[in-house]
């Protein structure tokens, strides 16, 4: 059997034709859900990038026990429990944060391909290659965040214009490079007669920011009343943003998400031509989303795990003949992830992991998952069952005593298109009723605090608390 994880950062499972969506063009992905089993309740749980790849290459919560840093030497990647069990495996990425020195993400792979240059990656180093900001609004570098200041953004802003000045059109654009790799990747292995025990992990920056599609993607999105320059990278917080900007980004995010599904749909097309669809199981999913304007903040300027952030799109084919379920009601998460692969090749799984192998769940044959945890170290916890949200925010972040809010759940909540967008009226999660329903909350508190304190560190873990301890980054 073979495994290909087809991870795209930043994907907004509420734009999904598959999850709901009526007005967003996605019909790759969508027709890869048809034959697929779509997971209704899957949430990121430790946030943002790296602790959720932690979570999903090690099968392990990092809510409780560590936030953005490197694996540590005592963790158990994926990639490296299957390495003498007989698979080819490979890791394809520019996602750069996992490159940066010291992280570790492509220890046990035995091919590990990183393609530079997304965002601010320094890939372009010429200091004396020039950039043109005035075909740009001054949006993309403006900040009011205290973490975020403006000359560091404009910075960054800059570096992603040098990266991708040598750009001539859309086969440029690292959603196309990482999908290209892939496919040849793949190709070797079935020119060199490899066509069972194959893992590939396809790691996506896209459609994270800087949303940059050609314009014709972006024009199947029109905000009329936007005048204005790209805005392609700008975040910080609402207020400081008119309506008409708001609508323009969430078309440049829009436009983002259907360039994304159009090389995804060529990716998967290359595994049916090549013959693998009767012997692998493809997974598609994400890290989290992207707050757009909702909760007063665009791109993730706070450590807020609202459903706009957390709730993922999941969707797992099983390979031809197998039968699974269409939908899947049960709360999942980012630990489920690596049991499965390791179930479905046939490794044990270690019980150090504290995920579940999904397949049963898949097939029917398991008891359903009744909440699922999100939120960000040290700073929010959340959980949600099928009625409500609950918020924990922790003293020093939103005020200065411990916060807590409550939500009714609506994980269908769908959005409408950019032009007619409203800032306080289209979010899933509007009225906080956590005075009329304290004794709701209590209990929802007590859930989580009992289930987060019952997970047990692993050795990684342990030096990661004491590496807070210190203080150190």
């Amino acid at each position: 059997m073979n495994v290909i994880v087809i991870m795209e950062d930043s994907f907004r499972k509420d734009h999904l034709g598959c999850y709901g969506n009526d007005w967003i063009k996605t019909p790759n992905i969508d027709r890869f859900a048809s034959e697929a089993t779509v997971f209704d309740h899957a949430y990121a749980e430790g946030l943002p990038t790296i602790p959720v790849r932690v979570a999903l290459f090690t099968g392990r919560y990092t809510l409780p026990f560590r936030g953005w840093q490197p694996l540590e030497q005592g963790d158990i990647p994926i990639a490296e429990i299957l390495w003498d069990k007989g698979v080819t495996s490979a890791l394809i990425t520019d996602t750069y944060h996992m490159h940066k020195p010291k992280m570790g993400f492509g220890r046990g792979f035995d091919y590990v391909l990183w393609i530079r240059g997304q965002e601010s990656d320094p890939a372009v180093v010429d200091p004396e290659l020039k950039v043109d900001l005035t075909k740009y609004s001054e949006k993309n570098w403006h900040s009011s965040y205290p973490g975020q200041p403006e000359r560091i953004v404009k910075k960054q802003f800059i570096q992603y214009l040098r990266n991708r000045s040598s750009w001539k059109g859309e086969e440029d654009h690292h959603i196309a490079r990482v999908m290209r790799a892939g496919m040849k990747w793949l190709e070797e292995m079935v020119a060199e007669g490899k066509r069972d025990n194959l893992f590939l992990w396809l790691d996506s920056f896209d459609p994270h920011e800087p949303w940059d599609p050609p314009r014709y993607y972006t024009d199947m999105y029109p905000v009329p009343e936007y005048e204005g320059l790209p805005i392609i990278w700008g975040g910080g917080f609402v207020k400081d943003w008119t309506l008409a900007e708001i609508r323009h980004i969430r078309a440049q995010y829009a436009g983002t998400i259907t360039m994304v599904d159009k090389w995804t749909g060529i990716f998967l097309e290359k595994i049916e031509d090549l013959g693998l669809l009767d012997n692998t199981m493809i997974i598609f999913l994400t890290d989290h989303g992207e707050p757009l304007g909702e909760h007063g903040i665009i791109k993730k300027v706070q450590p807020w795990p609202y459903e706009e952030l957390s709730h993922i799109p999941l969707i797992i084919r099983l390979p031809d003949g197998m039968d699974f379920k269409k939908r899947v009601e049960a709360f999942v998460g980012m630990p489920d992830i690596a049991p499965t692969i390791l179930s479905f090749l046939n490794v044990d799984v270690p019980s150090i992991m504290h995920g579940r192998n999904l397949i049963p769940l898949m097939q029917g044959e398991e008891e359903d998952v009744e909440f699922g945890i999100s939120g960000f170290h040290r700073r929010a916890w959340s959980i949600r069952d099928y009625e409500w949200s609950f918020y924990l925010w922790f003293k020093g972040l939103m005020s200065g005593e411990e916060r807590r809010e409550l939500y009714r759940y609506d994980p269908n909540f769908i959005p409408p298109e950019p032009s007619k967008y409203e800032v306080e009226r289209d979010l899933a999660e509007r009225e906080d009723l956590i005075e009329e329903e304290r004794e709701v909350a209590e209990q929802l508190e007590e859930k989580m605090r009992r289930f987060i304190e019952g997970l047990k560190p692993s050795p990684g873990d342990l030096m990661a608390k004491e590496f807070m301890r210190r203080g150190r980054p």
